[in-house]
């Protein structure tokens, strides 16, 4: 059996080959090491432990079962469950649909995630962020920022209910251009169509991607890569001329300049050279005001694209009538080739100086006006900004997270708006630490998405109210003042909540002092740096323990079985099998059948 290492990475080598057609790679499903890398990429995820709608979930993973699957597999009898559908609450007060597959179908799924990720991923546009290997929000946004410089227009593309309108004919099509092997797509095929189970009720899709499957990310790349090979080529015809005229203005002083200086050289009178050079830096300084390029120059253009799973924006340097005739040829393309429709509404056309929305950021080019002039340590004095784009965290979103985490309330006084720190009822039954915790978390999160905005230090406020709705919690939970909570918790200058670990040791743990210093990078990937599809695999533990055949709990040899917990902490460590696992920190054990049937009747004391 092959390794699943040289199998992905054989696909990947193949993928470089554009006119390469993979053939014979349904056996590929056949390797039960790929079903076991599989199994470990996915085994830590906590929604594992929900029940699909066959009533199984992760627990319980053997080699027979894997065995089972790759059975099933081979001919053709596997079909996958339908998605049990349930509903969790938006931050509008809505509810957004969930689907949850069988934990089988994830693993089916995981695997085909990984082929496809081969496959595909070499070939995919760099500037394509959603779901890839060491892309992220932050990659992107990053790259508009260094890629959008003095932008003129900003297209804010937003495509109606891309995920549920994904038209299956056309993915299977997009699919056969790299994919020549009917099996490998009819499995596609059967996921496309397995559809979702809402109160025992069966409802089948007729377009869109598998309900909460691991392979929706990936296929969606699939499908939307062809808009970013159009937008690719529509730039290359779009984009006119190297480089933009010089400002008239600007060349006019800069000749001066270049006149006074060559009088200067020739000039040996030091009362004239000391007005001449007096001259030529006053020249230096008014040019210093001027734009160095014509920015109404019609003869050249550019365009620059960015997106993020089914949202992307456009900057543009050309004419408003430019912009609109990009969105109508967009607007074409998805429905002509896709069969996706732009929305008309929400697909804007905004003007560089004024902020567009991405990714939560709003995003604007620093106007001309706003330049200004500073020295370098050499005294010689340069502009400080180009036309750079600007990434801001807007105020209405802090302000929405406030008001979603019920942190704040507003007050309206003398027609402004003022922001007033609130306790959270809803955690008062959670002890010191459970608040504390609850509390670095969500700044900690927030802080982290929108730390590469030029205006970081506004997370300040964020963290004010939030600090102040801590203590007002703690103060209502105490039934006390918020100054008597700050005295009876501070420990030199922080806001700390003492408590003992599992050996009873006394520790301490402090309310979130980190800085809002704003970063230039993202937190775990490099936009610039092109996704690496060689896999590097290796013999997990899990999979070792899974392979040896030997209970961990009573030693028997023999057909093992992997029992997961959702949780260590929901163990209450009085059983040999959770001071087991606890001791190990894992939320895994390999035990023999008759061993996990006896932890799951409570027959193991």
């Amino acid at each position: 059996m092959r390794n699943p290492e040289r199998v992905l990475n054989s696909l990947s080598e193949h993928s470089k080959c554009s006119d390469y057609k993979f053939e014979r790679l349904y056996r590929v499903l056949f390797n039960s090491d790929l079903f076991l890398l599989a199994y470990n990429n996915i085994q830590s995820r906590p929604g594992n432990m929900t029940e699909g709608s066959d009533g199984k979930t992760i627990d319980g993973m053997s080699l027979k079962r894997i065995e089972n699957l790759i059975g099933a597999l081979k001919d053709e009898s596997y079909r996958p469950k339908s998605a049990r559908r349930t509903y969790i609450p938006k931050k509008n007060g809505k509810m957004r649909p969930l689907g949850i597959p069988s934990f089988d179908d994830k693993l089916v799924q995981e695997v085909l995630r990984m082929i496809l990720g081969a496959i595909y991923e070499g070939s995919f546009e760099n500037f394509s962020h959603g779901f890839r290997p060491k892309h992220s929000c932050h990659t992107a946004l990053i790259q508009v920022q260094k890629n959008f410089t003095a932008a003129k227009w900003f297209i804010e593309g937003d495509i109606e209910g891309f995920f549920d309108n994904i038209d299956h004919d056309v993915l299977i099509e997009i699919l056969k251009e790299r994919i020549a092997d009917n099996r490998f797509i009819r499995l596609i095929r059967k996921f496309l169509k397995a559809g979702y189970a809402e109160d025992w009720v069966f409802h089948r899709t007729y377009s869109g991607t598998p309900q909460g499957g691991i392979i929706s990310p990936i296929l969606a790349n699939i499908y939307l890569d062809k808009l970013d090979k159009y937008m690719k080529e529509y730039a290359q015809r779009f984009d006119r001329g190297i480089e933009r005229k010089v400002n008239p203005d600007y060349k006019s002083i800069s000749g001066q300049i270049w006149w006074l200086g060559t009088k200067l050289r020739k000039t040996e009178n030091e009362e004239t050279r000391g007005e001449l050079i007096k001259a030529i830096k006053q020249l230096h300084k008014s040019r210093l005001h001027l734009p160095s390029v014509d920015e109404m120059d019609e003869g050249f253009r550019r365009i620059k694209y960015v997106r993020y799973a089914d949202d992307f924006i456009i900057g543009v340097i050309g004419s408003k009538a430019d912009c609109v005739a990009i969105k109508e040829d967009i607007t074409k393309f998805l429905g002509e080739k896709l069969k996706l429709t732009l929305s008309a509404d929400k697909t804007l056309i905004t003007h560089g100086n004024d902020k567009a929305k991405f990714l939560g950021y709003e995003i604007y080019v620093r106007p001309f006006s706003e330049q200004t002039v500073r020295g370098e340590k050499s005294g010689k004095l340069i502009k400080a900004f180009g036309k750079k784009v600007v990434l801001e965290v807007p105020m209405s979103v802090m302000r929405d997270k406030l008001l979603y985490y019920e942190a704040m309330k507003i007050q309206s006084l003398e027609g402004k708006e003022r922001w007033k720190s609130t306790s959270r009822t809803k955690m008062m039954h959670l002890d010191d630490l459970e608040i504390l915790d609850g509390y670095n978390r969500e700044i900690r999160g927030f802080a982290n998405y929108y730390s590469i905005a030029n205006n970081s230090s506004h997370l300040n406020s964020f963290k004010f109210i939030m600090q102040y709705s801590m203590y007002r919690t703690f103060a209502k939970k105490y039934s006390t003042s918020v100054r008597k909570i700050i005295a009876r918790y501070r420990v030199d200058k922080d806001f700390a909540v003492f408590y003992e670990d599992k050996k009873g040791n006394r520790k301490k743990r402090v309310f979130f002092n980190g800085s809002f210093k704003r970063k230039t990078t993202a937190l775990k990937s490099d936009c610039d740096e092109i996704a690496n599809t060689i896999f590097n695999t290796t013999v997990t533990s899990l999979m070792q323990r899974l392979k040896a055949g030997a209970c961990e709990l009573c030693g028997a040899e023999g057909e093992i079985e992997i029992h997961h917990v959702r949780k260590l902490k929901d163990l209450q460590g009085k059983k040999p099998w959770e001071i087991q696992m606890i001791g190990r920190q894992r939320k895994t054990m390999a035990v023999c059948i008759p061993c996990h049937n006896k932890i799951h009747d409570g027959k193991i004391d």
